[in-house]
Order: C-alpha cells, then sequence, then structure tokens
C-alpha cells in the first residue's frame, strides 16, 4: 500500500509531512499526473483560497487526475482546502467550481455577531456515536479551525449534501461539517496535524484503516443539530518567542522592557550619589527557540510565534539561520506557528526582487501557518488612505491573503500613548480618547491619550491611530490582529484594556491580546472584560514566572472555555 501526499503549491503541507513522520508512516509526494497511478492511498492537505486551490491544480494538471483518483474508490482524505474543493463551489470565489462531489456551496461565515475567520480550538461532534466509525474524531477533544467558509449543516433544507456530514461544529449560532465522509472520502475542515495528540489521533486512525482495507463508509444519518446555547470555541494561550542574533551572531530567544532587549544594569560616579541604569548591556538570552518552542507545545500552548525582531542579515530568503528554526520548530510542535520579520517585498544583494508572497511562501513551506506583517501594514494603509480607501492590490497583505487566503495575515500593531488636555482637545482622534477613570492607576486619573501606531519596532510614530490601523489592515485583507502596547510591554502590570476593547469594537477580525501579563489572573480578566479571542505573553513564560497551565487552570476556573 503506497501512502501518496498531495501538494498543490499554496500552503503549508510540511507540517502533515512531519506528522506522518512522526507517527511512523513513510510517504511519497504526488509530483507528477502519473504518481496518481502510484497511489493506493492519498492525503490532500491545505491551507488557502478555494480559487487558488483550484488553479494551482488545473495549472499543474493535476485536478482531473485527482479527481479520477477519488472517483476509483481508493482511501482519500482531504484537509481544510483539501475538503473544500469536495463542494460544488464557494462563495469565496462563485465562478470557480469545485470538484462537485458534494452538492452544496461553501458560505461565509455570519460575522454580525462573532469575528470571523472561526480561528482557533473548537470541537467536533461525529454524526454517529459509534467509534468504530469515528475516524479517531471525540466529542471530547478540541481541533485547529482557521476558515471563513463553511459547508452548512442542513439536514432539512439540503439532505443530500447532510448525508456527508460524519461530525459537525458549533460556532457562534451556525453549526456546520466539520468531517465529511462518505464511500472512499474523508474530509476535515480543521487541521488534525495542528491540532496537538488529538490530531495525530485522527491521522493515525485513517491511515491505519486506509492501510489496513477499509469498508465504504455508508451515508450518514440525517438528524437534526439545532445550536446550542454555548459552542466549544475556546480562547487561546499563545506564547511568543522574540528572536535575534546576539553579539556573537547566534540565534537567541530574547524579550525586552518596552521593546529594549539589552541587559540592564546599575552605574553611579564616586562624586555623586546618583545610580543610572545602563541599557547597553548584552542582548537578554532567554533560551534558545526551538527548545523553548517544544517545551511550549509540551506545556500545553494553543499556538506559538516566532517574530525576528531585527533585520535579516541579506535578505528574508537568505536568512537561512531563521528559516531552519522554523523548519526544526515544526518538526517538533503540532500547533500552529506564526511567524513575523521580514515579510515584505525586498531586494538581495545581488538586485533580485523578492516579493512579500515569495518571501511568507518560502516560510510556508519550511512549516509556518500564519505570517506577521508590522511595520509594511502602517505603510500600506496610510497609502490607502491617501489614495481614498481605494486598493491597489499591491501590498503585501493584500498579495498573501489573495493566495494564501486572509487566515494566514497576521497584522502586528505596537502602539503607544499620545496624552492630550481632555478639557481643550478636539483633534482628529477625539473620537478614539480614552480617559482615565477614578479606579484607574494613579498616574492616570483625570488624563487623556489616544493611541498612535509606531513602525521599526516602536522607533518612529506614523499619523495613524490604532483603530485607523486595525480596519485598514481589515479592509486590505489581514485575518487577524496581534495588539501589542508599547507602554504596557513587560511591566507586569496587565493587559492594556482600554487599547484591546478599543480595536475589539472596530473590528470584525479575531484579536490577540499582547503586553504588560504579569500573573495568571491577567489573562482572566483581559478574557472576561474584552472579549479578546486570545492572550499572548512571552516574558512571563520563558522566566517560569508563570505556566500555560496555571494560566489555563485559571481561566478555567472562571468558567472560560480553554482546551485542556
Amino acid at each position: 500500500m503506497a501512502l501518496f501526499l498531495l501538494d498543490h503549491g499554496a500552503g503549508n503541507v510540511q507540517s502533515l509531512a512531519n506528522s506522518i513522520k512522526k507517527l511512523g508512516y513513510d510517504f511519497s509526494w504526488i509530483s507528477s499526473p502519473e504518481d496518481f497511478h502510484k497511489a493506493s492511498i492519498l492525503v490532500f492537505p491545505g491551507q488557502g483560497a478555494f480559487h487558488t486551490a483550484i488553479e494551482c491544480l488545473t495549472e499543474r494538471g493535476l485536478l482531473e487526475p485527482l479527481y479520477n483518483y477519488i472517483q476509483s474508490g481508493k482511501p482519500y482524505f482531504g484537509i481544510c482546502i483539501g475538503m473544500q474543493i469536495l463542494f460544488a463551489s464557494s462563495a469565496e470565489s462563485p465562478s470557480t467550481l469545485g470538484l462537485g462531489l458534494i452538492p452544496c456551496q461553501m458560505e461565509r461565515f455570519d460575522d454580525t455577531t462573532k469575528p470571523v475567520p472561526h480561528m482557533g480550538w473548537n470541537t467536533a461532534e461525529p454524526i454517529d456515536s459509534n467509534t468504530l466509525s469515528s475516524e479517531g474524531v471525540s466529542s471530547s477533544d478540541h481541533y485547529y479551525f482557521v476558515h471563513s467558509y463553511r459547508a452548512k449543516y442542513d439536514p432539512e433544507g439540503n439532505p443530500e449534501a447532510a448525508m456527508w456530514a460524519h461530525s459537525t461544529t458549533q460556532y457562534g449560532q451556525e453549526v456546520f461539517m466539520s468531517t465529511v465522509r462518505k464511500g472512499n472520502v474523508f474530509g476535515a475542515q480543521f487541521h488534525p496535524e495542528k491540532s496537538s495528540v488529538a490530531g495525530l489521533t485522527v491521522i493515525d486512525a485513517w491511515i491505519k484503516q486506509s492501510l489496513a482495507g477499509r469498508t465504504p463508509a455508508e451515508p450518514s444519518a440525517r438528524i437534526p443539530r439545532p445550536p446550542k446555547s454555548q459552542h466549544g470555541f475556546t480562547r487561546r494561550i499563545i506564547a511568543c518567542m522574540d528572536v535575534r542574533a546576539n553579539d556573537e551572531g547566534d540565534l537567541i530567544v530574547t524579550k525586552g522592557d518596552q521593546y529594549d532587549v539589552r541587559e540592564k544594569s546599575l552605574t553611579s560616579t564616586p562624586l555623586s550619589s546618583t545610580t543610572a541604569i545602563k541599557t547597553a548591556g548584552a542582548v537578554r538570552n532567554l533560551g534558545k527557540p526551538v527548545a523553548l518552542a517544544a517545551r511550549y507545545f509540551e506545556s500545553g500552548a494553543d499556538e506559538l510565534c516566532l517574530l525576528n525582531i531585527t533585520s535579516f542579515r541579506h535578505s528574508p530568503l537568505q536568512d537561512q539561520p531563521m528559516l531552519a528554526v522554523v523548519r526544526a520548530a515544526a518538526e517538533r510542535v503540532f500547533v500552529p506557528l506564526t511567524i513575523g520579520g521580514g515579510i515584505k517585498d525586498t531586494v538581495d544583494p545581488d538586485g533580485t526582487k523578492r516579493s512579500a508572497v515569495e518571501v511568507a511562501g518560502a516560510y510556508f513551506r519550511v512549516g509556518a501557518d500564519k505570517v506577521s506583517i508590522g511595520s509594511e501594514a502602517v505603510y500600506a494603509v496610510e497609502k490607502v488612505r491617501a489614495a481614498g480607501g481605494i486598493l491597489d492590490g499591491s501590498s503585501a497583505i493584500e498579495t498573501i491573503s489573495k493566495v494564501y487566503g486572509s487566515q494566514a495575515v497576521v497584522v502586528s500593531i505596537d502602539p503607544k500613548r499620545v496624552y492630550v488636555d481632555p478639557a481643550t482637545y478636539d483633534g482628529p482622534y477625539k473620537d478614539e480618547l480614552v480617559h482615565g477613570r477614578p479606579d484607574s492607576p494613579e498616574s492616570e486619573r483625570g488624563k487623556a491619550w489616544w493611541y498612535q501606531c509606531t513602525v521599526s519596532g516602536g522607533r518612529e510614530t506614523r499619523p495613524v491611530s490604532v483603530v485607523q490601523l486595525a480596519q485598514g489592515a481589515q479592509i486590505l485583507g489581514a485575518g487577524e490582529i496581534l495588539l501589542n502596547s508599547i507602554d504596557r510591554d513587560g511591566t507586569g502590570l496587565g493587559f492594556d484594556h482600554d487599547l484591546i476593547g478599543l480595536v475589539k469594537r472596530a473590528v470584525t477580525i479575531p484579536v490577540v491580546a499582547s503586553s504588560g501579563a504579569g500573573t495568571k489572573e491577567h489573562f482572566v480578566s483581559v478574557f472576561v472584560e474584552t472579549g479578546v479571542e486570545a492572550a499572548l505573553a512571552a516574558g512571563i513564560f520563558h522566566r517560569e514566572e508563570v505556566g500555560i497551565h496555571e494560566v489555563k487552570l485559571a481561566s478555567r476556573l472562571a468558567g472560560i472555555n480553554v482546551r485542556s
């Protein structure tokens, strides 16, 4: 029995390969139409836009052979976009036809009451409770989803499509097919290769059964699945690693205080009793990135971020040490991995131009799931605002999201407070002013401020507010906001709830709270008071002042749904 994987050329397929290697199976890649005849078991993983997947398969001459393979009756497992192409079409690109096996169109989630994309961990409830037909899917586990389009589970309105439903998931008040199964075909909307042990169990169960010989699956029973009062969606706890070269040139994880990553020392002069803080010490070394990533995965982190906070030595595609870090991390962690730093159009020293899509693609190919864009997002939003809101399709956000989907693009925002006189200020950001409350820290009482965006690691301010940047990033095609705070970074005072609430109200995409966490209670309060989808920390995790398991326990005790 020959296991083959299909790479359609757009997205992170390396993570599935890593998962299958970890499980101990051998496999080959489909590299030509002829390879479909060699395959007796086929897995098609992928992420990205519906039209991109179909176009890539068509251009490489693989679409028709794929359809013929599925029709042959041999086992097929489609993951995310590999499942979506089984449907007739998608509202993401209505003119692009899918394989049409499932007579249903993928529709976009309603974002009036919840963020879209559906990004994070959720449950999947099998239609049939018989474990023999579960394919390893358990209603007690959580799986990682990242998508904007879904196939509605509608046994009354579309009974033919509902016969394919193997499990359903609820997001908000929408119930959709999270896995499909019929005959020789199995598909998962979630990413099992990014769903930790629960996902590896699904992959292992499917491959084992396929190798042993499958009996074609019967159509599912059409049972009602009305939405419940609460869905299984969880809040995410994210560990972030700021990666840079130290003075010896080695890549290390560091952490700054208000973005200063060098060790501080106290100095004084013999003629003065004044003590000064010297900040030009060595780069603070908190560990090796791959080892820390593995530790956080084992500790239960829901997601990991690797942010390259210094300029690349030559160009992103020539920064082999960072690419190697990502590749090695992806071989040891089986949860989502976001990479940031240098995701932009660039030029190599020899004059070769590299597009942002090319740079992002290099990271996706070695195991990244999302890319984070910082300063380039600010410049792009400034450009759109100067053009009266007209998009030209040239920004890194637009080009990457067009190929890989909005869920693959995170915009990292570095805002800082600008204090103004609340009695006299009548400037352009008066509608975004935050006023210090009577119960605020004493330094904030009676004051007012707005949040100005920065670039170059907080070193340069730009004439853009945090709301303008967040809304502009969403318009350009970003799927998530990573919201930092220069004022709170490294302070341990807790997340800036005013900042987070301001951005949450301004956008309909997921928001990750960052900067300021000092205790497990800070995570609980930011989830309860702002409704943010995820919260991120770095230093307190690196120094083991607070454990990820402690954060999850405190959240669970407070009634917040988190992954076990």
